[in-house]
């Protein structure tokens, strides 16, 4: 009865300490868990304006928004003088990145949704003006490269394809786009 009793008072103690060290207050965060970043590459090619915002759930996963104004199907360009897009596109994103605390810089890869409201207008001489609503919901993947400086600074290029679900849009041009990028991020 006392080797009983001796055990049930060794497991309670046992019980008691593991409670205890996982009620100690965590470490502080070793990593920024905010970044803010400009596609720079389709700024200077085509005047697209994609600023995101990343949101990290620790150092290989995060949740990204991204704010796309001036957007344009894929890299389509607006060749006609009457031609014009006038899009706005909001994508989410998640992101898997493939670092170490040793090495914060490296691949990535992200599924992603965007939804894209705007028209597509040009002006055909059969036809004469007309337009496309562009509306819809894009799904896709993408992946990239991420060099990290200081968990400061983050800068790389990136790919990604989407299919797009607007049969108008899809008779214009086509429902799977391309598009690629080089952002420049700033972690706080």
């Amino acid at each position: 009865m006392r080797n009983s009793f001796c055990h049930l008072c060794f497991c309670l103690s046992f019980l008691c300490l593991v409670g205890a060290v996982h009620a100690q207050p965590t470490p502080p965060r070793q990593w920024n868990a905010n970044e803010g970043k400009l596609n720079i590459a389709n700024t200077i090619a085509i005047g697209s304006v994609e600023l995101g915002y990343e949101r990290f759930l620790d150092q290989n996963q995060s949740l990204g928004l991204e704010l796309l104004l001036m957007d344009r199907f894929s890299y389509v360009s607006e060749s006609g003088s009457g031609e014009e897009f006038n899009l706005t596109s909001m994508a989410l994103s998640y992101t898997y990145y493939f670092v170490s605390p040793a090495n914060p810089s490296g691949f990535y890869v992200f599924p992603f949704t965007k939804f894209r409201t705007g028209t597509f207008t040009e002006t055909n001489p059969e036809n004469g003006l007309q337009e496309i609503d562009m509306d819809g919901l894009l799904i896709g993947f993408g992946a990239g490269y991420k060099w990290v400086h200081k968990d400061k600074f983050a800068l790389g290029p990136y790919v990604n394809i989407a299919r797009g679900f607007n049969e108008q849009v899809s008779e214009r041009f086509h429902p799977v786009e391309f598009n690629a990028g080089f952002s420049i991020g700033f972690r706080f």
